[in-house]
Order: structure tokens, then sequence, then C-alpha cells
């Protein structure tokens, strides 16, 4: 390469990043910036009307999983915080598989139909994304509690006596947060059946496969990358959610994201509520690893 050459690959270079830049100092800023902050909070010492004072402090930490007794300092298992992690990692792995229950049906629905068709059901698909998340929270609300659409259905039918007390429990948060990301795991789901040769179903008939093994050995394997994907994208924000959990929950049923903003507020204990947002913020991308070395795994099986 000429001098010519090397100086005129600097310049485009440096053009390119004087050209990002903007964007560059807004994502330091805007998204960055707070993060440090709440990292810094989390080895804070909690102030008495909220707030920190500024002297370094492990307790935010220690108290995600231990609590200090108000008479003599010892400590104890937080029982009430593993109780909410706990809630918060099984309602979402719940709310995954049964997103994933009805997603994959749907998805391949979709994908099987005439090419003309497909548009118009996606586009059924997406229309919930229309709606604030309050107001599809509220709407399943309606459905699901005791004067609702279902209790008055069954009890017209006769199916049952008494109203069923679904509003405020565990069960009402995961039917809430699987149809709130039901769409989530349809698409990927669709991309991946989109192109899966159905000659290969013929095939795996032809050798007296029968429907259940060439669903478990045809079929899921080829689509997994969009399995991976849908569950993380059901996954990570029904981790997080706080809509859904303080709406239908009621407040009883605390979730991770709910119990933040306790913290924040109520609570008035900002280092904890930050340890808890960065112990989120761990959970979320050891989520993200995952899905990426199991979606890089899907694209190099023999790697």
């Amino acid at each position: 390469m000429s001098a010519a050459e090397d100086r005129l690959t600097r310049q485009s270079a440096r053009n390119g990043w004087l050209l990002s830049a903007p964007a560059l100092v807004l994502l330091m800023v805007a998204a960055i910036g707070p993060l440090v902050i709440i990292i810094i909070y989390s080895f804070l010492t909690p102030g008495q009307y909220g707030n920190v004072v500024w002297d370094f402090s492990l307790d935010g930490w220690v108290s995600i999983l231990f609590t200090r007794d108000i008479f003599d300092g010892t400590l104890g298992l937080a029982d009430a915080h593993l109780t909410i992690f706990w809630r918060s990692v099984s309602l979402s792995i719940m709310t995954t598989v049964v997103a994933f229950a009805l997603g994959f049906p749907t998805a391949w629905f979709i994908a099987t139909r005439p090419a003309r068709q497909r548009a118009m059901w996606l586009f059924l698909i997406t229309i919930p994304f229309w709606t604030n998340l309050l107001i599809r929270t509220f709407a399943i609300m309606e459905v699901i509690r005791a004067e609702g659409v279902l209790n008055t259905a069954l009890l017209w039918a006769g199916i049952i006596e008494t109203p069923l007390a679904i509003i405020y429990t565990d069960v009402a948060v995961l039917i809430g947060m699987a149809y709130v990301y039901l769409p989530l795991m349809v698409l990927p789901l669709f991309a991946a059946i989109d192109r899966f040769d159905m000659r290969l179903l013929e095939a795996g008939y032809d050798l007296y496969a029968s429907r259940w093994q060439v669903l478990r050995r045809v079929i899921l394997p080829i689509v997994k990358p969009g399995i991976v994907a849908g569950s993380i994208l059901v996954f990570i924000p029904s981790l997080g959610a706080y809509v859904t959990p303080r709406v239908l929950g009621g407040g009883k049923n605390m979730m991770i994201g709910n119990f933040i903003e306790l913290q924040f507020l109520a609570g008035r204990n900002w280092p904890l509520g930050a340890a808890l947002s960065v112990t989120l913020l761990v959970i979320v991308t050891a989520a993200l690893l995952i899905y990426v070395r199991a979606a890089n795994r899907g694209s190099n099986p023999h790697g």
C-alpha cells in the first residue's frame, strides 16, 4: 500500500470515528452513565430519608442474601429476599414454557399458510404491541377477576359453582406475562419454521418415524435457534417485569422489579435497591451469554 493510500485509509477511519462520536457520547451519557451511578450507589450507605451517604459500605450487597438483627447485629438468611428471587426466576421460566407451548403451534400454523395469508396472520400477532402494556394488563384483569369474562362464562356453563380465585395470585401473574410476551415467542419461531424444509418431514415418515420422533429429532433441532431466541426474548423481560406483577399480583406477589422499586421508595434503602438492580443485570447478562453460546452451537453443529 502506498503512502497516499495509507493516508486516505487513516483519514477515512478518523472521519468514521468523528461521525459516530455524537452517538457514542449519547450512549455513554444515557446508558453507561446511569449504570455507573447505580454501581456506585450499591457500595454506599443508605441515608436516613432516602438517597445515600457517601461512606463506603457493603451492606447493600450483604442485604441481598442476609438480614441484620436490629438488637444484636447478627446476620441471618433473608428468607423474604430469596423467596422473591425464586418467585421471579420460577415465574419467568414458567412464562417461557407457557409461551413456547402456545407459540410453537401458532408459529407453525402461520408458517404453513399460503404465502399471501402469512402477512395477515403476522399482522394480527403484532396488534397487541400497538397497545400500552398497562392497558393490556388491565384487559387481562377484566378476563380473570371474580366477576370477569372467564368466571362469568364458566358459571353460565355450569362448570363451576363459585368464581375461581385467580386474581392477585402467582397464576394471575403467569397468565398476564404469558399473554403480554407471547408475540415475542411467536415471531422468532415463525422465522425459524418459515425456513424449514418440509421435505424433511416426508423423509422422516418414509423412514417409519412416528410424529413424536419427527418432532423431536427433525423439527426441534432445526428450529432450535428460533426456540432459543424466543425463550430469551420472553425470559429476560419476564424476569424484570414490574407492571404486570404489580397489577395482577396486587402487591402481594412481589417480583424483583417490584422489590427494587420498594427499596428506592418506601424502603428508603437506595444501596440495596442499586445492588438488586446490578444483580438483575448480571442474571440477564448470564442469560444472554447462554443464548449466544446456544445459538453458536446451533449454527455450528460440528463445532
